[in-house]
């Protein structure tokens, strides 16, 4: 009597990881209708064809008595050089800073970045300078990240502001997935446009949403952003300087403390007490849950809303891991 083994049975594909080129990977399950109603085909590259789809994944854990970098992927426009170790009061904390090949965000790119921080690491993640997205005549742009920070990690994501130029369409999607045990510190800013240039909220539209899960999936926190001036020509737009938008402002920020290390209302008066005095509208507030606190700011000039940020930064890292930020001398 033989024995026949059976066939080995193919997974359902609902439970296999998704193909990294299938457009449910890189694509958002859903579009903000303010850049859905952009879509087209443009008449050079579209979406998915070769350099438009960007990918990049790190995974990093607790390696002996620092963090490294232990997994790694990268598809261009997306790329990073190896992380550095340069803080001086944090010597087992690496800092890596994000980068593209690109110079800028274009029509029809879909973005992806995955970043991994497994149990006890800690990290600062940032980018290497402005992220530019350029004048779109067809289609928009996506650029999604996902943070996923494991028990009782440390991990702060600052990436530098958002600059949306003349008829860009951008939508940008933060997705944090934070263990109840560890602690994030995320901060998001977007600019008018060109200020230098003397453009002024002459993008089509920027759209953002920012999340923060638990790991099964619970949404503790979403921000939501929409401006639709409707480009040079302010065709089919909105006011972006009303009382509850811009109120005439060219720069926007926010900045998200979440953390079980301090109590959320003290972690809320120190947001307030780093931003006051400094001539900026502000507002500050406490997430739910009592998981932390957040900042929203506003400004005429970059530098000033910067420095904000900054003192908020080092305010907070001072009270949860008793040292204060690094310099970090991106220029």
């Amino acid at each position: 009597m033989s024995v026949v083994a059976d066939p080995p049975r193919t997974p359902p594909r609902a439970l296999l990881p998704p193909a990294r080129l299938d457009a449910a990977h890189y694509e958002p399950p859903r579009v903000p209708p303010e850049v859905l109603r952009h879509s087209s085909v443009p008449d050079t590259l579209g979406v998915g064809r070769p350099g438009k789809v960007g990918l990049l994944e790190l995974g990093f854990e607790r390696v002996g008595d620092r963090t490294e970098l232990v997994r790694h992927y990268q598809k261009s426009p997306l790329q990073i050089m190896r992380p550095l170790y340069f803080d001086p009061h944090r010597p087992d904390l690496p800092i890596t800073f994000l980068m593209s090949t690109g110079g800028g965000v274009v029509q029809a790119d879909r973005l992806r970045t995955d970043l991994s921080f497994g149990p006890g690491t800690s990290g600062h993640v940032t980018t290497q300078a402005a992220t530019k997205v350029y004048r779109m005549e067809h289609d928009y742009a996506v650029a999604q990240t996902f943070l996923t920070v494991g028990p009782d990690a440390y991990v702060e994501y600052l990436p530098d502001p958002v600059i949306p130029y003349v008829d860009s369409r951008f939508y940008q999607r933060t997705v944090i997935t934070a263990d109840p045990t560890a602690t994030v510190l995320a901060s998001e800013t977007v600019l008018s446009g060109r200020l230098a240039h003397g453009e002024r909220n002459a993008y089509q539209v920027f759209a953002s949403d920012f999340e923060l899960r638990r790991p099964g999936g619970e949404l503790v926190a979403l921000d939501t952003v929409r401006l639709e001036p409707g480009g040079a020509g302010g065709i089919g737009g909105r006011s972006v300087d009303g009382p509850a938008v811009l109120a005439g402002h060219s720069v926007m920020a926010c900045f998200f403390a979440v953390s079980p290390l301090a109590p959320a209302r003290e972690l809320a008066d120190l947001l307030h007490e780093a931003l006051a005095g400094r001539g900026l509208p502000y507002g500050v507030s406490v997430l739910p849950q009592d998981c932390g606190a957040w900042v929203r700011v506003l400004g005429e000039h970059t530098e000033a809303v910067t420095l904000a940020l900054g003192a908020a930064w080092d305010a907070v890292r001072r009270r949860l891991i008793g040292v204060p930020a690094p310099d970090l001398r991106k220029t």
